[in-house]
């Protein structure tokens, strides 16, 4: 007493946060403080004044289930005399299952067939307030389509239930079935990997997904099922998982931040086809004539009232015509290889103008370059006029 007396004595820390602290002799770091303890009878001060009660309908499916259902446990026995195959089931009866769960809380439940539906009522004998809300659950999950092994285990303290609605995620009928077959997967696969990493049981049915198990494995399958609905598999959420699950049980990793190791997949936007939007037409309060039959175009043609002497010979004409029109189309297309290609004309070279003081100077500087030239090349001998030059200037008749 004395070690207690003097830790009660002890000085306190002096501010606003040590002024009103005291020591807690009956709290210590042996006890768990999240840590649920069962309700049991002795917690009630007494009976309940008032009555409450909860009705769920079920579906007609469910009917021939809830009255009695066969046990996963199947035996193959054959026959001797008749050497035929049967199955031998071992019956298991759904209500009474489900009667005998509720009376260990004190809680009635009723079963009509006539109105489909399923009541849990509280009694005298109830003690704990929250079971007649987890009763609720319970009919609930029955009414959609959860084994009822599966359904009774939310009885329990530390077991819950959700059921996630995912009818309203997805507008298209086709796009929400295939990311309903996502997240079962192929022969179960994904869903039973999901129900593993999360320690829940996992139903898809229609438009729901009913889950049973504990707060944190449903905060994690809610999670897993809306990211599926909008277009996340669930596989990369699994992959998180299992990384979390080994990180977990590492004592030096356990209290540090996991963020590094954990993979960040981006979004891949791509680009979808433009789809090639059709012109309206505009409105018309009367609806397209029909199609002519072959008596509209006879009348129309003036053919119908011809006699059959009168259309064999119109049909003799037409198929001459018809004739014709082939035999000359026939001569163009020969004609065409004998018909020469068109001559390629020449392109005239562009003449340039030029103004007249222009061309004036550069017909003097010509004149002037081949004088000089001239004067420059000739010799004596040029002067000299040659002998045969002369003779020819001589015999000239002319001169």
């Amino acid at each position: 007493m004395s070690e207690v007396q003097a830790d009660m004595e002890e000085p306190q820390s002096t501010g606003k946060k040590g002024k009103y602290r005291r020591p807690k002799p009956w709290d210590h770091d042996g006890i768990d403080h999240w840590k649920i303890e069962e309700f049991t009878p002795d917690h009630s001060s007494g009976p309940f004044l008032e009555e409450s009660s909860f009705v769920t309908l079920f579906p007609q499916y469910r009917e021939k289930y809830l009255r009695q259902v066969h046990s996963p446990e199947t035996k193959l026995r054959l026959q001797r005399n008749t050497r035929e195959l049967s199955l031998k089931y071992t019956l298991v009866q759904v209500w009474p299952t489900v009667t005998k769960a509720l009376d260990a809380h004190g809680i009635s439940c009723e079963l009509n067939l006539i109105e489909g539906s399923m009541t849990v009522k509280t009694t005298r004998k109830t003690f704990d307030p929250f079971a007649i809300l987890k009763a609720k659950e319970l009919i609930k999950l029955l009414a959609r389509s959860v084994p009822v092994q599966q359904a009774t285990k939310i009885m329990m303290d530390d077991i819950a239930s959700d059921i996630i609605k995912i009818g309203n995620l997805t507008r298209n009928k086709e796009r929400f079935v295939k990311r309903r077959q996502r997240l079962i997967g192929p022969n179960g696969s994904t869903l039973k990997a999901i129900e593993l990493l999360t320690e829940c049981y996992v139903l898809v049915q229609g438009n729901t997904v009913s889950a049973v198990g504990s707060h944190k494995g449903l905060k994690q399958v809610r999670r897993i099922v809306e990211d599926c609905m909008n277009n996340v598999h669930p596989v990369y959420n699994i992959k998180i998982l299992m990384i979390k699950r080994e990180l977990s049980r590492d004592d030096e990793l356990k209290s540090e931040n996991w963020d590094r190791f954990l993979p960040k997949f981006k979004k891949k936007n791509q680009k979808q086809k433009k789809t090639a939007r059709k012109e309206k037409k505009p409105y018309t309060p009367f609806p397209p004539l029909p199609p002519q039959s072959k008596v509209d175009k006879q009348l129309e043609s003036g053919e119908y009232f011809l006699s059959e002497r009168g259309k064999s010979k119109r049909s003799v004409h037409e198929k001459k015509e018809a004739a014709a029109q082939k035999s000359a189309r026939k001569r163009q297309e020969r004609a065409k290889d004998y018909i020469p290609p068109p001559a390629e004309k020449r392109q005239k070279k562009e003449s340039v103008p030029r103004d007249m003081e222009d061309m004036k100077n550069s017909i003097r500087k010509k004149v002037k370059e081949r004088a000089k030239s001239s004067s420059s090349s000739r010799g004596a001998n040029d002067y000299l006029t040659p002998k045969n030059k002369a003779k020819k200037k001589s015999t000239n008749p002319t001169e």
